[in-house]
């Protein structure tokens, strides 16, 4: 008996196994298509109110600025009140925004200085062994050891 069981759920589990996924399946998909659906249902009545003239009007109006014969336009740029206009910002402080030094002279000198050093000095406990120079007719460097 206990061997028909065995046998029973290996049969049944693939079986149940492709049901479930199935059904996941569908329902995901039946929500695909309400959603595809009320995006059809916004989009047609975006396309009625198109048919109205009206609409087309108000939307050239709004949006390309087209007026009717010997109508007047005037365009306001700031119509915003005072408060909804964005304040510039306070500085920081007066130690971030002002520089105590020239940046451009103190690069020059450090790249003068630089150059004009005559030869890199290892540090008195610096055991480091400076590596021997190469010929120039070598194509690759070999190590000195």
């Amino acid at each position: 008996m206990l061997g028909l069981v065995v046998i029973a759920v290996f049969v049944l589990v693939p079986t149940v196994s492709t049901y479930v996924g199935q059904r996941q399946q569908i329902a995901a998909l039946q929500q695909s298509v309400r959603v595809t659906q009320n995006e059809i249902d916004a989009l047609e009545r975006q396309r009625a109110r198109w048919d109205d003239p009206a609409y087309i009007t108000t939307q050239a109006r709004e949006r390309l600025y087209f007026t009717n014969p010997g109508e007047v336009v005037y365009l306001v740029d700031d119509d915003l009140p005072d408060t909804d206009i964005p304040q510039e910002k306070a500085p920081v402080s007066d130690e971030v925004e002002a520089a105590h030094t020239d940046w451009m002279s103190q690069l020059v000198r450090s790249v003068a200085q630089a150059g004009l050093a005559k030869t890199a000095v290892p540090a008195a406990g610096d055991s480091t062994p400076t590596p021997a120079p190469t010929s120039s007719s070598s194509s690759s460097p070999t190590p000195s050891r």
